[in-house]
């Protein structure tokens, strides 16, 4: 028997339309933390309001994976919690783990073969470091960009920060939701609000923080108004209540 219930239409809607809706997007690192460190990032990252959980295990087994997802996925259910959990890279561990869906790079299967595979209600995400390729994500059926490095980043450290105007550029023509994603910190997020970027995928920012709750709390209300951090963070289905752990 499968350990978790394939989610019925509506329930995948309601993952779609909290993607809509997220403001920050945590990935959580398997290079950066071990796993069992992941599970208390991700679920202090809850309660301080993260919008949409990552794994990216480049270098991990099939086994410790799935095990991973298993035990995230059983939480959020628990807890009904109408968090998309996105699996890196692997459309096919998306696909046994029943996650929300995949993020894909530039060298992974294309969106359009990966939305042949996972059908029309998976959320499928892309990275994109151009404006061609931002364009080309949303024409072949993208959910969601991640768009940088933005700034420079331990994750890539081959990459040069991106001019910012690019960025803006995406964000203005590019109709689907887009994360700024790369080296994004408490040091340099308002430099993004200031530019009316609203949506950021945080890595090391989060799961390298001491207090982690805190620090998505300070993602969230960077550039925000003192009322707007403190009003109560809406939840698209009215009636998942918040964890308590």
């Amino acid at each position: 028997m499968p350990w978790k219930k394939k989610l019925s239409r509506k329930s995948k809607n309601l993952y779609r339309e909290a993607l809509a809706q997220s403001k920050l997007y945590l990935i959580l690192d398997r290079q950066v933390q071990n796993y069992d460190s992941l599970f208390e990032i991700a679920k202090q990252a809850l309660l301080g309001g993260v919008d949409v959980l990552q794994l990216r295990d480049k270098k991990g087994s099939v086994k410790d994976i799935l095990k991973f997802s298993q035990k995230l996925l059983e939480f959020l259910n628990k807890k009904s919690l109408a968090v998309p959990f996105i699996m890196n890279d692997r459309v096919d561990l998306a696909l046994a783990c029943g996650s929300s869906g995949v993020h894909l790079g530039q060298e992974d299967l294309p969106v359009s073969f990966a939305r042949k595979l996972m059908g029309p209600e998976a959320i499928i995400g892309a990275s994109c470091q151009n404006f061609e390729q931002a364009k080309r994500a949303d024409q072949d059926g993208a959910d969601y960009i991640g768009f940088g490095s933005v700034f420079k980043t331990k994750t890539k450290p081959y990459r040069s920060p991106m001019d910012l105007k690019l960025l803006e550029e995406v964000f203005l023509k590019i109709k689907i939701p887009v994360f700024a994603i790369g080296g994004i910190n408490q040091d340099n997020v308002l430099t993004l609000r200031q530019k009316g970027i609203k949506r950021i995928a945080v890595c090391r920012g989060i799961c390298d923080a001491g207090d982690v709750r805190k620090a998505v709390k300070k993602f969230l209300c960077e550039g925000n108004s003192v009322v707007e951090c403190q009003l109560p963070k809406l939840n698209v289905a009215g009636s998942i209540p918040v964890p308590r752990l």
